[in-house]
């Protein structure tokens, strides 16, 4: 039960530092009003790498659906586990969105803008166009599943993992993430986009049911693709 504990509090922890910063820069009256994209991609970064550290021994430290069944599909993780990896990442997520909520309470009510009160709990695209949201997110995803799992095969960074995973998510950010927001990962997504649906958030709008499968579909099909793709390289 260790393994599950720590995904759900792993997973909570990092929507609450990720999703915090997004609320920190799009929501009225606060002191990160207005950061932008750079403080946005390190918050999210570190928002990653801390729990990684912290769980990492207890669970692996994945914390996105999408890294976790592409594990056990080339082996890396039993599909025993996956169910209860997946539930607990999912309620984790929506448990770090609720965490935001409170956390930036009275920021809802003076701010004016719905697009921006969901962009702190889910990702949306700036240009909507489905073939280029979907290639978006599964480049975004593969990305970085290959990445974790090709560092990881050299083995020439022991203890660094969850620093290296750190600087992945701050490079996908910074280079990728402007056409849908870097979700690649499903939880990180969909749970906090439930929390923003059955939350009663101050003159909130919609929450874009229309677009969610794809933050949810492309990540695992990129991180499919990535996984095999650093067994086909590497064996």
């Amino acid at each position: 039960m260790l393994q599950y504990y720590a995904e759900f509090f792993g997973t909570a922890l990092l929507i609450l530092l990720g999703d915090g910063v997004v609320a920190n820069v799009v929501l009225d009256d606060t002191n990160g009003h207005d950061g932008g994209l750079i403080v946005i991609a390190f918050g999210w970064a570190f928002a990653v790498g801390i729990p990684a550290y912290i769980f990492g021994p207890a669970s692996g430290a994945s914390f996105n659906p999408a890294l976790t069944i592409a594990l056990a599909a080339i082996g890396n993780l039993s599909w025993s586990v996956v169910p209860g990896y997946i539930a607990a990442e999912m309620l984790g997520g929506i448990v770090g969105g609720v965490l935001v909520w409170l956390m930036y309470y009275p920021h809802w009510a003076v701010t004016d803008n719905k697009a921006g009160k969901l962009a702190v709990f889910c990702t949306a695209p700036r240009i909507k166009c489905t073939p280029a949201n979907f290639l978006s997110e599964f480049i975004g995803t593969f990305v970085l599943v290959f990445a974790l799992l090709g560092v990881a095969q050299t083995k020439s960074s022991p203890g660094f993992g969850p620093l290296i995973a750190a600087f992945v998510i701050l490079v996908i950010g910074l280079c990728l993430g402007g056409p849908t927001g870097y979700a690649i990962n499903p939880a990180r997504d969909l749970g906090p986009r439930i929390a923003h649906a059955i939350l009663p958030i101050a003159g909130k709008g919609d929450s874009n049911w229309g677009y969610a499968w794809i933050p949810v579909v492309a990540p695992i099909c990129g991180g499919l693709a990535g996984a095999f793709a650093v067994v086909a390289m590497f064996g």
